[in-house]
């Protein structure tokens, strides 16, 4: 796992898939832990929010983890280390239905593969 000083999250804005600049720095510290870490492999999970169709969410959701994913490639990341997987609005962090609970589900989450 990027170690816990790390933020494991990036959030999104609505319907896009495009990073923001806030996380870059974040995307940063997981390549420098994969670069020092040759041998771990990390998931990228992608997640909507309950807004659109499920196939709509599942499709943004992989954007999502894939722009993190092309993100750690450009530090150097190989790609075969890299999973992507997308619940769409499946694994809300947050169940409410509103602006908040939205920010808060559109994200994207590295965790550490087995």
């Amino acid at each position: 796992m990027v170690p816990l000083h790390v933020k494991q999250t990036i959030y999104f804005m609505y319907n896009s898939s495009q990073v923001q600049q806030d996380f870059i720095a974040v995307i940063a510290a997981h390549a420098q832990y994969l670069v020092n870490h040759s041998a771990q492999r990390i998931i990228l999970e992608g997640h909507a929010d309950e807004r659109g169709t499920r196939e709509y969410n599942l499709a943004l959701g992989e954007r999502r983890a894939n722009s993190a994913k092309d993100y750690l490639m450009t530090y150097g990341v190989a790609g075969n280390r890299l999973s992507v997987i997308s619940y769409g609005k499946e694994r809300p962090v947050n169940s409410g239905s509103n602006p908040l609970a939205w920010s808060q589900n559109r994200r994207s989450v590295t965790v550490k593969a087995n």
